[in-house]
């Protein structure tokens, strides 16, 4: 407001989407058909407020840029919730087929401190209380709150195996591409057919998303659906010999099986067998039919709405509102130990030459949402439709003419769009950020009443159905 740049500020907040990090570009570019030669339109960013074009930073930690996050979710959700019921070019027959959402954990290294929901954390009888070799008590009879700092670390830190916690987490991906396999293996032996034939008869798909637990391992949360044989595409009908408890017992019988055999990092390490932990959730969402499950209390829409909330999650967001807490702190360090040495004693090619670059994720180096080729639909197709959007609007408003909204949604959404133009121009990269931390404030304010607008928005529609469906 003293200098005179609010209106233009808030211009370049908007068009980012109230993005607290954008890219700052200036150049120009111009809109070409292909067919005539002809400049449809030209863009410069001298013409935008400060001279700049200002770009979202497309982060999807929520740590970062809570508005870049939430698009990341709600594409996420898109995603997720098109291999459960359909649409965006996927088949409803995809409702027919089994689904169980499943959530697979990290082993225990080590008795920690945890949320009991009101009740004690470890809890002993004076009788029975014992010490660990450090002196150090293994008992707590503590009610921890949600939100409390100690949530998540070791009762005793030199009892607790970090080091094996980093290379668990190292290997997490592996353990799930093995699980994957076994899995199909599991599907092939129960239908009487060979691992190699399993295509003619069924195949599972699935959307998995990883979630930082309080002690700083992630666990793995996933949609897995049960479909027929691969020829028939996308959603076709599974086996009928087969249903979702079927399936169910399937996921618990293999897990067990699952281990990865990890490389020591020098001469004074050691290898390890790495397992997934023994509490497994595999529950059935949707047995075969196209209800739910009438006996479980989740939903289609409800798993798809925890994928996309778990898939903006990062290490960050468990530090709370202080430094760092120590068991994290120790986690990063003894990740860092352990690149340090591996580097000095494997060759250059070796896997654990990449540890140092994981350091800030401890020691996590997989994807936080993943899926199988034919789930659904991909990100980068639901982003492609948003960009042939905002096309077809500005070409809208340049030329007055209304939009064409039958099959709107299949022609954004096409593989094999034809692209009539071609934008040509020239940009440089000048930094990123706004251009001090007031306007970053802002940005941040704006972008959190903007969410308490949408979710109260959601609120009332809920509120007004509900009255109309009671009356």
């Amino acid at each position: 407001m003293r200098d005179g740049t609010m209106d233009a500020f808030f211009d370049a907040l908007a068009a980012t989407g109230n993005c607290a990090h954008p890219i700052r570009l200036v150049g120009s570019s111009a809109t070409v058909d292909t067919t005539t030669g002809q400049v449809i339109s030209t863009f410069d960013s001298r013409e935008l407020p400060f001279g700049t074009l200002h770009r979202p930073c497309g982060n999807r930690r929520a740590s970062v840029c809570p508005s870049c996050s939430r698009l990341y979710a709600r594409d996420t959700y898109a995603l997720i919730h098109a291999g459960v019921n359909g649409g965006k070019t996927v088949p409803e027959q995809v409702r027919d087929n089994p689904l169980l959402f499943v959530t697979l954990t990290a082993p225990s290294f080590g008795h920690v401190h945890g949320h009991r929901t009101g009740r004690p954390c470890r809890p002993r009888r004076p009788e029975s209380r014992t010490r660990c070799p450090h002196g150090r008590p293994t008992w707590c009879n503590r009610i921890h709150d949600a939100d409390d700092e100690i949530n998540g670390s070791p009762l005793c830190f030199e009892c607790h195996d970090t080091a094996s916690a980093v290379m668990w987490q190292w290997h997490a991906p592996e353990l799930w591409r093995r699980f994957t396999i076994a899995l199909r293996r599991g599907i092939a032996h129960r239908l009487g057919v060979s691992d190699s034939r399993l295509s003619r008869h069924a195949s599972i798909q699935y959307a998995k998303v990883a979630e930082y637990q309080t002690r700083g391992l992630v666990h793995f949360h996933a949609l897995i659906r049960l479909d027929g044989p691969a020829s028939g595409g996308t959603g076709s009908p599974a086996p009928v010999s087969l249903d979702g408890a079927d399936l169910a017992a399937l996921v618990r019988k293999v897990v067990p099986s699952v281990t990865v055999l990890a490389d020591p990092v020098d001469h004074e390490d050691t290898p390890r067998v790495l397992t997934f932990g023994a509490q497994v959730d595999a529950r059935t969402v949707r047995g075969g039919s196209r209800t739910d499950d009438p006996s479980g209390p989740l939903t289609p829409d409800q798993v798809a709405g925890y994928l996309a909330k778990y898939s903006t999650k990062d290490s960050s967001s468990l530090h709370g509102h202080g430094q760092g807490r120590p068991h994290l702190l120790a986690l990063k360090r003894e990740c860092r130990e352990m690149a340090q040495r591996a580097a000095t004693f494997h060759d250059v090619d070796h896997d654990y030459q990449r540890m140092g670059k994981w350091v800030r994720c401890l020691g996590f180096r997989g994807h936080f949402g993943t899926k199988s080729r034919r789930y659904s639909i991909t990100l980068g197709a639901l982003r492609r439709a948003r960009s042939r959007w905002q096309e077809l609007a500005a070409e809208s408003r340049r030329t007055g003419t209304p939009i064409d909204t039958r099959d709107l949604e299949a022609r954004l959404l096409a593989e094999d769009a034809d692209e009539t133009t071609q934008v040509v121009g020239s940009w440089t990269y000048i930094g990123t950020g706004w251009r001090d931390h007031t306007e970053e404030a802002m940005a941040l304010a704006v972008a959190a009443r903007t969410r308490e607008y949408v979710l109260w928005k959601a609120q009332q529609r809920t509120t007004r159905n509900g009255v109309q469906k009671g009356e």
